[in-house]
């Protein structure tokens, strides 16, 4: 019914949802910042469009809208570049796979011709190195072969030249426009003075004017930059590659009643396979037989072997390690969660983060305006006095130093990079987006239970009374074995730890009042609640203890033997082993902690001062706490995490929404960032990571821009009447090259981070008047207007109440309910029509007594 609830409030927008679905598009022909605004710019232009955001580094497209893909990949067209659906044909070249191949032929050839080139015209033109005794004294011989040669590497590189041309004629110049443009200009210069040299009293004059060795390299240098940046940009998807190869390749299914291996992409949902010691696990699926060790490092970064027995679930690339186990197929082809995990990392690569929109604006407009500058600069020049070929040498050295690629490049292979070092560590970030905002977090807010806490109730205490721990814990387990009760498992979990040995029990019954009885060994043993348990024998000398227990935060559990009390036994949800660190954390790096919980205030206080938090808000209903996180968001930026249904709304309503991967679907789904482990640690880690990409990302821009701020002028030669700094054309191209490596290479140092550590001290944001106001306003809303009260027997504990909870909230037509145990009672809002035998029905089919109810 709450799934019911969440729907119903995410489609009629009762909460901000965030919508990732969208077609997905390869794109083809583009090179740089340049390319990439201008596609977006055609597809945007598209009615029906509502978003498009493009990447460079993984030549793809996401659009949102109505728009039909057809009339997005004719505006992509338009645009000079090409565009298919993704998976409809043979995908883009993206920085996942090997592009490097072609650039190295290329560079090859180019070098070799540039480096005869440079032999003439530097080598024996300024150093005198020997050449060809027709060479000698023929400055018109070299000239034209100076000519042929500079040709030969241009024709090499000729995909700068057709994709200049094209930017041009479709109104979007780009990167491959520039060095075109520069390359042209030094080989069209450099062939009029050619010509001129052909008059014997201009050739000792010309001979100096020529620049085919400045058109040549240029061409050669920007291709020696391309192979850096596409082995670097290779080298930000290694994270994304080493799970793609984790995929296995085979599988041993059952069918027709025998063994079969097939490949492991033949696995349908509901095959049978066998998993053998040392073998990688082929789908997602549940143990059917066999226990093992299973080791999950590659999904969720714990490196210690989970166990696994009967029903529990497997995934796939997962190594078996001990034991052979027979599994059934429930996930398999792109349903398994490493498909999952592949997915988000490639979708968060393929979206923008805010961060970036300043950049993309100016690679929007920077082609266009450096061409402008190259033109300004060759007519002061003249206007200076200078020559044509000085003049001339400053406009190519401004086309072939600018570089709109740093400025595209900066964010793409930072949330790459960012996006594969948080899924090496089981942190899956949906976006570019949610990588950035986590960053800026300063509340975060916790869900108590299976977040700080375990979810699940633990025996902490054991305290016989005229025997040993061993002989109580033999009876104990004895009676409960035969309890579907959740404390009565807890105890049952803790005997088997211990390896204690359960006897034979007869006659067991449920008493009135939280309590169950059955004979042992001839003996009459009762068990259950303090009320129940001092109805029933004398338990006065013990009455502080077990009020010290509750006080804790525990549950005590009384055991008698013939009218004698006989024992305690204390259970609780405990705090996560790394909770208490994991908040102190959080504290170091500057944020508030608030943790939620529909519990009790003195269970919740009690947990709460364990972990360190710093407000404890108790007593909320699903849909209170999404008001807690609105609330909140308006002190400061805030991140909810949590796992469960209840936590959806919340998580969607906050800044950033954090679900803990073992935590339900719909968690999942509502969440910005999935921690694939249950360790609230890595809620820290990931803000880490988080503000570690953002900082590696403002340090590519500030290069990206600060090249070109200082590039530009002194290529246009604006110190050379001040400092006599003057650069050539090929040193241009030089710089132009290495720039895009280094932003590449800033962005791989992501790799080297330590997510786990570190901290950076902030001032923390004060919550308490905040959350003050809270408590006030969800007391006012909470206690009354309710529909039913229902009188139930059995609850002891909060587990109890949020199985009765659990229960009641899945009848069609209850809005809410709120359980005591103490009190006894449940009680419902409701949304419809409900009857009294349902609730009945509900409540004993979770294993409780409803006694009255009350409308």
């Amino acid at each position: 019914m709450l799934y019911c609830f969440i729907k119903y409030l995410l489609s009629t927008g009762g909460l901000p949802v965030r919508k990732y679905d969208m077609t997905k598009f390869d794109v083809t022909g583009m090179s740089c910042a340049a390319c990439s605004a201008a596609v977006e710019r055609a597809v945007n232009s598209v009615d029906g469009v509502t978003s498009c955001q493009v990447s460079l580094l993984t030549n793809s497209m996401n659009v949102e809208g109505t728009a039909a893909s057809e009339d997005i990949i004719r505006a992509v067209e338009s645009a000079g570049y090409g565009a298919n659906v993704k998976g409809s044909a043979a995908p883009a070249a993206s920085a996942s796979e090997d592009t490097s191949k072609p650039i190295v032929y290329r560079l090859t050839a180019s070098i070799v011709f540039t480096l005869m080139l440079m032999y003439l015209s530097m080598g024996h033109m300024m150093w005198g190195f020997p050449v060809p005794s027709f060479f000698e004294g023929n400055h018109i011989a070299i000239a034209l072969a100076e000519l042929l040669l500079s040709a030969i590497v241009m024709v090499i590189n000729g995909r700068f030249f057709i994709n200049g041309v094209k930017g041009i004629l479709h109104r979007a110049p780009n990167m491959d426009t520039l060095v075109a443009m520069g390359s042209f200009a030094s080989f069209a210069w450099s062939t009029y003075a050619l010509f001129m040299m052909t008059d014997p009293t201009l050739t000792h004059e010309y001979m100096h004017e020529l620049y085919f060795e400045s058109a040549a390299m240029i061409l050669t240098l920007i291709t020696v930059g391309k192979l850096l940046e596409s082995v670097s940009k290779g080298k930000t998807t290694d994270a994304l590659k080493g799970l793609m190869e984790l995929a296995p390749k085979s599988a041993c299914v059952i069918r027709d009643g025998r063994e079969q291996i097939i490949p492991a992409e033949e696995v349908v949902r509901g095959d049978v396979f066998i998993v053998r010691p040392g073998e990688s696990i082929p789908a997602d699926g549940i143990v059917r037989e066999g226990e093992s060790a299973v080791n999950e490092a590659a999904l969720t970064g714990e490196s210690i072997p989970a166990d696994k027995a009967v029903g529990d679930k497997v995934s796939a690339a997962t190594i078996n390690q001990t034991g052979t186990i027979t599994c059934e197929a429930t996930g398999v082809g792109e349903d398994t969660a490493l498909a999952r995990i592949i997915q988000m990392v490639t979708d968060a690569a393929a979206t923008k983060a805010p961060i970036a929109r300043i950049a993309d604006k100016i690679a929007g407009i920077f082609v266009p305006t450096v061409v402008v500058i190259a033109l300004i600069t060759v007519i002061v020049w003249l206007l200076c006095g200078a020559g044509m070929s000085y003049a001339l040498a400053r406009g190519i050295s401004v086309l072939v130093i600018s570089c709109p690629c740093a400025l595209g490049l900066a964010t793409p292979v930072a949330i790459m990079v960012g996006s594969g070092v948080g899924a090496k560590n089981g942190i899956l970030f949906k976006n570019a987006e949610a990588l950035e905002r986590a960053g800026q977090t300063q509340i975060a807010v916790l869900d108590k239970t299976g977040t700080v806490t375990s979810g699940e109730p633990e025996v902490t205490d054991i305290i016989p009374v005229g025997m040993t721990e061993g002989e109580l814990m033999g009876i104990v387990c004895t009676l409960e074995h035969m309890s579907e009760h959740p404390l009565a498992k807890a105890v049952m979990r803790e005997g088997e730890r211990r390896g204690t040995v359960i006897g034979k029990a007869e006659g067991f019954a449920v008493l009135p009042g939280n309590g169950i009885t059955a004979v042992i060994d001839g003996h009459t043993v009762l068990g259950g609640s303090m009320r129940s348990i001092g109805s029933r024998c004398d338990i006065s000398a013990h009455t502080e203890r077990c009020g010290q227990l509750s006080d804790e935060g525990k549950t005590p559990l009384l055991f008698a033997r013939d009218g004698v009390l006989i024992g305690i036994i204390a259970a609780a949800d405990r705090i996560r082993d790394d909770s208490a660190d994991a908040v102190r954390q959080m504290h170091d790096m500057g944020m508030s902690v608030v943790m939620l919980t529909g519990d009790n205030e003195r269970t919740a206080k009690v947990i709460g001062d364990m972990a360190g938090v710093d407000e404890v808000i108790a007593g909320v209903l699903p849909d209170g706490k999404e008001l807690v996180v609105r609330k909140l968001s308006a002190v400061g930026r805030t991140a909810m995490v949590g796992d469960g249904i209840n936590d959806a709304p919340a998580l969607t309503r906050a800044d950033t929404g954090i679900a803990i991967g073992t935590g339900t679907d719909i968690a999942i789904d509502s969440a910005d960032v999935v921690l694939m482990r249950s360790t609230l640690s890595d809620v820290a880690a990931a803000i880490r990571l988080s503000r570690a990409t953002i900082r590696n990302i403002k340090q590519d821009l500030f290069w990206a821009f600060i090249y070109n701020i200082i590039g530009i002028p002194l290529a246009a030669g604006v110190w050379i009447p001040i400092f006599g700094l003057k650069l050539e054309p090929m040193f241009g191209a030089l710089a132009m090259s290495l720039s895009s490596f280094c932003v590449v290479s800033n962005a791989l140092r992501l790799n080297l981070a330590d997510i786990h550590r570190g901290y950076a001290h902030r001032d923390r944001v004060d919550v308490s008047s905040a959350a003050e106001e809270l408590r006030r306003e969800l007391a006012e809303t909470t206690s009354p207007g309710y529909d039913i009260v229902a009188d139930i027997e059995g609850m002891m504990c909060e587990h109890c109440e949020k199985r009765v909870r659990k229960a009641i909230m899945a009848l069609d037509g209850v809005e809410s309910a709120v359980t005591d145990y103490k009190a006894g009672t449940a009680s419902v809002k409701l949304s419809g029509a409900v009857t009294d035998d349902a609730i009945i029905s509900a409540v004993t089919e979770a294993g409780y007594t409803v006694k009255a109810i009350h409308r």
